[in-house]
This record gives C-alpha cells, structure tokens and sequence, in this order.
C-alpha cells in the first residue's frame, strides 16, 4: 500500500487548506483512514479518522474547523481545514489501517502545513 499527500502549504491564521492522501495497491474494503501531525518538539497526534462507512472522529482542537471526507472509489481522503490557527503549524501524515482493531498502518510521507500570524 502507498499512501502520496498533497495539498500542504503556507497560509495566513484563518485562511483554510485542503489535504488529499490518495491510497494504492491491495486496500481493503473495511479500512480506515485518517490524518495525524507532528509539530516540532512534539508528538505525533490524531487529527481525524473516517471509517469506510462514512463515521468520523476528531480531535477536540479541531472540531468545528476541520472536516475530513473520502471517496471509497478513488481510495482518497481529504481533510479540509478551516479556521486554521498558528499552532496548527506542522507536518501532516496520512494513515490507513487496515481495519478499525488492525495493528497493520501505513504511512504517507508527510506534507508540511505552516500558519503564520
């Protein structure tokens, strides 16, 4: 499975990006996908998930600005940021799981997301 983002950049607090992470290779159909960042100094963290059914979950410092969708027919996911705030200054992974209980992730390479005051 390879996971390729895009949509990362620079923008002004309370302007808004779009990230994709368009999945290949063997998917299965019961996945999970999702978008987790790391800011320097920092952890890793959830940012949001969506389950193949469509059901979501979101980290508290997003609710209400982010929003993330997919499209099960171009295994592709998206996460559309709003309202974005300095401190969501960082690089931005996409994650796939091969089920909701899986062990078994991957990976993108990360895309760098910056917002300045």
């Amino acid at each position: 499975v390879q996971l390729v983002e895009s949509g990362g950049g620079l923008v002004q607090a309370g302007g808004s990006l779009r990230l994709s992470c368009a999945a290949s290779g063997s998917i299965s159909s019961t996945n999970v996908m999702g978008w987790y960042r790391q800011a320097p100094g920092k952890q890793r963290e959830l940012v949001a998930i969506i389950t193949s059914g469509g059901t979501t979950n979101y980290a508290d410092s997003v609710k209400g600005r982010f929003t993330i969708s997919r499209d099960n027919a171009k295994n592709t996911v998206y996460l559309q940021m709003n309202s974005l705030k300095p401190e969501d200054t960082a690089v931005y992974y996409c994650q796939l799981r091969v089920s909701y209980y899986s062990a078994s992730v991957y990976w993108g390479q990360g895309t760098q997301v910056t917002v300045s005051s």
